[in-house]
């Protein structure tokens, strides 16, 4: 029998395909707006990649036994204790809601999927949601896999009904019966953001269920009247793009007042960031004695195991050891985002680890990425490949993976960026 991971590799290694439909990527945009397809693409070239990626559905099971396993951890007293303990004072706020969009981001090692990192306002998904509808069958292998319409229940909906979700409950925790009638999509200078395009597919899918919805900087919104205000509109729900986790910068003090006050939901919140997406935390789950001591059974303890890098705190105490380790190792700061100040051990120089030592920083076990090769131009060009699962309560919604060349993931390669993410099922071999 060839196995769905076997297949999978095969697939990723041998199928150079061009899958994009360029023609109807670019008609989904313009359903948007006249013009939206050159506003996504103009300084974006590399935004979309041009084919798919093959995942096994035995890996894509176990990432999901692997959320389900950080959420069973996630929920215990003794786990937020413990996390909140280094946490930002705003994120001591306890708040009804979840918080939406967890990203789960994977590589593909040679044991199965290894949790990198967890964030908690992981961007994209509405623009992998239409660009897998974008895809045409490039060979037979590949038309056996598309996800035409994506079956009965469309990302949209599911993202949707997740923010409605979040609202009932905040809504019914505050006896407030009325439904979800505005939404500020807030990130700082929005305009200027790489993923924008998002934000306007965001406005669009809130307004076509009749919620306005505005996007904004967080300067523009105000604290007044017990409630959060953009001009004339109140705002019953913060969509929080922003990479300033704990609402403490300045600019920020609207939000972090309707925040502590309840006077808005906002989501995801300082308290999600704590408890998934400080770096920190993996050293937590990666600790099989102190889960053990919080009464985590050792089924879970199992997986995480498995699953996680060995993660460690980087302590002044312990320079000489990690340098003479750091080879095996990638350092990231306890609080980063998008591979900011994020250095693979075999590519650094005593002088940033010197930096890495007197910040706040985590060392995890190295995992390189799996590899996707493609045909860019004339010549087959092979591309680094991580997986991101967008989860929400302990539900993998969508999974979407990222192509590049480099130390870290980015949107400036040829041939890289988004790539839809097709399910391999295990096929039996002809005898």
């Amino acid at each position: 029998m060839t196995s769905s991971i076997q297949l999978a590799e095969r697939l990723n290694a041998d199928c150079q395909c061009v899958s994009l439909d360029s023609g109807r990527l670019e008609a989904e945009l313009e359903r948007v707006s006249p013009g939206f397809h050159a506003e996504v693409m103009e300084g974006r070239p590399h935004l979309f990649s041009s084919s798919v990626a093959f995942v096994g559905a035995e890996h894509v099971a176990r990432m999901a036994r692997l959320v389900a396993a950080v959420e069973r951890v996630v929920a215990l007293p003794a786990y937020r204790e413990h996390v909140l303990s280094w946490a930002a004072e705003s994120a001591r706020h306890e708040s009804p809601a979840r918080g939406v969009f967890l990203g789960y981001d994977f590589h593909l090692g040679q044991s199965g999927p290894q949790l990198i990192e967890i964030n908690t306002n992981a961007g994209g998904g509405l623009l992998n949601a239409l660009l897998a509808r974008a895809q045409k069958a490039c060979c037979d292998d590949v038309e056996t896999l598309l996800p035409g319409d994506l079956g009965g229940d469309t990302p949209e909906h599911l993202f949707l009904e997740m923010f409605r979700a979040e609202w009932r409950a905040f809504a019914d925790c505050a006896g407030n019966c009325a439904p979800l009638r505005s939404i500020a999509i807030v990130d700082e200078s929005p305009h200027e953001q790489y993923l924008y395009p998002e934000f306007v597919l965001f406005q669009r899918l809130f307004e076509q269920a009749r919620i306005r919805a505005v996007i904004c900087d967080p300067g523009e919104l105000d604290f007044r009247d017990d409630g959060l205000w953009y001009r004339d509109l109140r705002i019953d729900l913060v969509y929080n793009r922003l990479t300033d986790f704990t609402l403490d910068a300045p600019g920020n003090s609207a939000l972090r007042a309707a925040w502590q006050a309840d006077a808005a939901l906002i989501t995801p919140h300082p308290q999600a960031h704590a408890l998934y997406a400080d770096k920190r935390n993996l050293v937590a789950l990666c600790d099989a004695a102190l889960l053990a001591s919080w009464g985590v059974d050792g089924e879970t303890r199992a997986i995480l195991a498995a699953k996680i890098p060995r993660t460690e705190l980087v302590l002044p105490h312990m320079a000489d050891d990690l340098w003479a380790r750091r080879k095996q190792l990638f350092f990231k700061p306890a609080a980063g985002y998008g591979s900011k100040a994020a250095y693979r051990g075999d590519k650094m120089t005593k002088r940033v680890f010197e930096e890495v030592l007197a910040g706040n920083y985590i060392a995890q076990a190295l995992v390189p990425p799996s590899s996707r090769t493609l045909r860019v131009g004339e010549a087959p060009v092979e591309l680094k490949l991580d997986l991101r699962n967008y989860v929400y309560a302990g539900h993998v919604q969508l999974i979407a993976a990222r192509l590049w060349q480099g130390q870290t993931t980015n949107f400036r390669t040829p041939g890289g960026g988004f790539a839809p993410v097709l399910t391999v099922p295990g096929i039996h071999e002809a005898t």
